[in-house]
């Protein structure tokens, strides 16, 4: 019996914790979802009702709360953390090393994730208020763009609504915090970007990636990521090799990617050197992807874009909440390459890093 426990716990916390740790985990998306969707069956539940039916052991018959998550309620409501977390929060993996910490800690938001806007799973204000607890001051919103429909990018028209969504959010967030607009826009084959150049200027931040011919030739592809790097409204060039190092076996696919199946994939063939002096000149930032399938660039292309004197951004390309805190992985690469502090944008305040894309623009 758990009625008049005055030292209960939260249990939709809990729920929400056990999603996160399972996204950041990369577990397998039904987990996570039952999960998320159990904390929101839940929510809407007065404090009295809950009680009771965890009581008598009535939870299961309310829509998206199965066995697992009813247990985890009601060991909440008693006042112990529920098991499933404890298992969790014990095998969350080792601690960063001193200097990788160091560049976590300075880091102040992500310039690259990934709402149910395009093929993220989360609602943008779930993925704000996620990167809130984690810390950041700002979390910038880089969804699709149109001719990657496999990932349901953006039309301009789609994007303009966005646009007024966001800032209707920011006013309702937490006091110090911001999501930054920004797109993912794709490069295209002839290294134009894919989406106009007046909705490219009203975006704080643009991540500019390759999606699409991977496989084009030494010369062509150079060629396509020289003129995206040399055009004004990019900012930052997403993980530039576009490589998988990692694939997921069948039927288990990462939380909040709508269901893509991710294979391993050989790197695209560029002449790197040429590449990152045009960033440097240009004052681009080379993205650190952390997604433990990409770990791109590789850490010999993090060497020669350190020796080049890029700037960088230590991003998650996050899909779902709980990815958000790869940063870890990104920041463990980025210090064995010895990347330093001042050279990554997102240690950058948010007025900063803005009026820095801005002078771009």
């Amino acid at each position: 019996m758990v009625t008049g426990v005055s030292d209960a716990r939260d249990p939709i916390a809990d729920l929400r914790r056990i999603a996160f740790l399972l996204e950041r985990a990369n577990e397998a998306t039904y987990r996570v979802r039952a999960f998320r969707s159990a904390a929101a069956a839940l929510a809407g539940l007065p404090a009295v009702e809950l009680t009771q039916r965890a009581d008598a052991g009535t939870l299961t018959e309310l829509t998206g709360v199965g066995e697992v998550t009813a247990r985890c309620v009601a060991e909440s409501l008693a006042g112990g953390e529920p098991v499933y977390l404890r298992r969790l929060l014990a095998t969350e993996g080792t601690d960063l090393d001193e200097a990788a910490a160091a560049l976590r800690a300075a880091l102040r938001g992500d310039c690259h994730t990934h709402s149910d806007w395009s093929d993220g799973g989360s609602p943008i204000e779930e993925m704000a208020l996620a990167a809130v607890e984690l810390g950041h001051e700002y979390l910038v919103l880089t969804d699709h763009s149109p001719r990657l429909t496999v990932a349901r990018g953006l039309t301009a028209a789609r994007l303009r609504r966005q646009l007024d969504h966001v800032a209707a959010l920011n006013a309702a967030l937490p006091e110090g915090f911001r999501i930054l607009t920004g797109i993912e826009v794709d490069i295209l084959p002839d290294g134009s970007l894919d989406q106009s150049d007046e909705l490219l200027d009203r975006l704080d931040v643009v991540v500019g990636s390759v999606h699409a011919n991977l496989r084009d030739d030494r010369a062509r592809m150079t060629r396509r990521m020289l003129t995206a790097v040399a055009n004004p409204r990019l900012d930052i060039l997403g993980h530039c090799t576009g490589r998988m190092v990692t694939s997921r076996p069948p039927g288990v696919t990462g939380p909040g990617d709508r269901g893509h199946r991710r294979r391993s994939r050989p790197p695209s063939d560029f002449d790197a050197e040429a590449v990152f002096a045009a960033c440097a000149e240009h004052g681009k930032a080379v993205e650190i992807n952390s997604r433990p399938e990409r770990q791109d660039p590789p850490k010999r292309l993090i060497r020669l874009a350190v020796e080049t004197g890029c700037l960088f951004a230590i991003d998650t390309d996050a899909h779902a909440p709980g990815q958000l805190d790869w940063q870890r992985f990104g920041c463990a690469r980025a210090a064995l390459c010895g990347v330093d502090v001042d050279r990554v944008v997102n240690t950058w305040s948010a007025r900063r890093l803005v009026d820095w894309a801005a002078a771009h623009h």
